[in-house]
């Protein structure tokens, strides 16, 4: 599958790049990521922040290559995953990851399943690792929509 299928298919739209829009998510991934961290907030919380930011790094990706999801359509968290070895050659085996993290926020938001310490741990070292990818990334790819930042 390629991104153009995708936007055939109706599961991605064009969006033109905007580099105000591109540094104000990445401000947001940021901050989630920080928020996560802290210890004094709830697990459940600290996952939903953590999981923020990996959807947050997830869009810029799409966003930077001309590209949103299509977020009236069902699975648009799935699809924006799933794009990340199109959007920033992220490998298949941390989609895999990434993808159980998101059944992971699915069961805990809809059916109220209590996010476990190890699903924490593990959806914030992810986080902080999608984060600095998706910054090197930018920097090397898209330099120009980051401005200063």
């Amino acid at each position: 599958m390629t991104l153009q299928n995708l936007l055939a298919i109706k599961r991605l739209l064009a969006h033109a790049p905007d580099g105000a829009a591109i540094r104000k998510l990445l401000e947001a991934a940021r901050r989630n990521l920080a928020d996560a961290r802290i210890v004094q907030i709830s697990t459940d919380n600290r996952f939903d922040a953590a999981y923020k930011c990996l959807m947050q790094c997830a869009m810029l990706g799409l966003w930077a290559n001309g590209y949103r999801t299509a977020t009236s359509q069902p699975g648009h968290h799935q699809t924006a995953i799933q794009c990340l070895p199109l959007t920033m050659g992220v490998p298949a085996q941390t989609v895999i990851v990434l993808d159980a993290l998101r059944k992971q926020r699915n069961l805990s938001d809809y059916e109220g399943d209590p996010i476990s310490e190890a699903a924490l741990a593990s959806c914030l070292d992810e986080a902080g690792k999608l984060l600095a990818h998706t910054e090197q990334w930018l920097r090397a790819h898209h330099s120009d929509l980051l401005g200063n930042a």
